[in-house]
């Protein structure tokens, strides 16, 4: 099992959240998604300990604790669920709403 850790500041980089979390125990490993177009940290990570007793600790120690500026938000990570994330059909694009014509700046 692992553990969810939400709203990371952006500037974070993975050994600093395997320092932080070591302080609980043994880190196996550490996840931190990035943006594939941007490569940008988006906001969150997946640590995973070596026993239920280390996550639960880091869990009492670090959810709402302040760090890097951000009050983090650490829970046990729920699994994925059967056939991945998917937007519901549609390719993932953006559908409806204004797509007007680009800028406007300067118009009359």
């Amino acid at each position: 099992m692992s553990l969810y850790v939400g709203n990371l500041s952006y500037e974070v980089e993975e050994n600093d959240l395997r320092q932080v979390f070591a302080e609980y125990g043994t880190v196996k490993s550490v996840q931190l998604p990035k943006d594939r177009e941007t490569g940008r940290v988006r906001g969150f990570a997946f640590v995973e300990m070596s026993t239920e007793d280390e996550e639960n600790a880091a869990i009492e120690a670090l959810d709402t604790a302040e760090w890097m500026g951000r009050s983090l938000k650490v829970n046990k990570a729920k699994p994925k669920t059967e056939g991945g994330g998917s937007f519901g059909g549609g390719g993932g694009r953006r559908s409806g709403g204004y797509s007007g014509g680009g800028g406007g700046y300067g118009r009359r």
